[in-house]
């Protein structure tokens, strides 16, 4: 018998190490191929982090973990899209002062994981001057 994930978050642990996992990729094949914008609105350990977590390791080519599952020869393997993951798992979310601060953090941090050194103040133009640099580093590596 297969031992439950729990407390699991991240689908790469929960297929490497064998746990229980209910393949639920053919509703994310179908969420990815119709839809546009999604509000994903669930209560606390619903599954939102693995979710994201399994969308994450679609998106980086991580086929030998989807091996079994709906979605392996639906899959465009040959493609990979960039992948910008913010965590608000952590941090103060009290007040609006609070939620500005961990998201500059946050981004701060996502920049620096990428060797990336951001210039301009504000977190839109932080963002935004992250993901010109990443997506021009990345061209470049091609």
């Amino acid at each position: 018998m297969k031992k439950l994930p729990i407390g699991r978050q991240e689908f790469k642990i929960i297929r490497e190490k064998d746990y229980l996992y209910v393949d639920k990729t053919k509703y994310i094949y179908d969420m990815i191929s119709n839809g546009d914008i999604y509000f994903l609105s669930r209560p606390r350990r619903f599954g939102k982090s693995l979710l994201l977590s399994t969308i994450e390791n679609l998106y980086t080519k991580e086929k030998k973990l989807f091996e079994g599952l709906h979605i392996y020869d639906r899959w465009g393997w040959d493609k990979t899209n960039p992948v910008i993951k913010l965590d608000f798992s952590e941090g103060s979310y009290s007040s609006v002062n609070g939620l500005k601060n961990s998201l500059d953090s946050v981004i701060l941090l996502i920049a620096e994981d990428h060797g990336i050194e951001l210039i301009t103040k504000t977190i839109p133009n932080k963002f935004g001057e992250f993901i010109r640099q990443r997506f021009f580093i990345d061209m470049n590596s091609i």
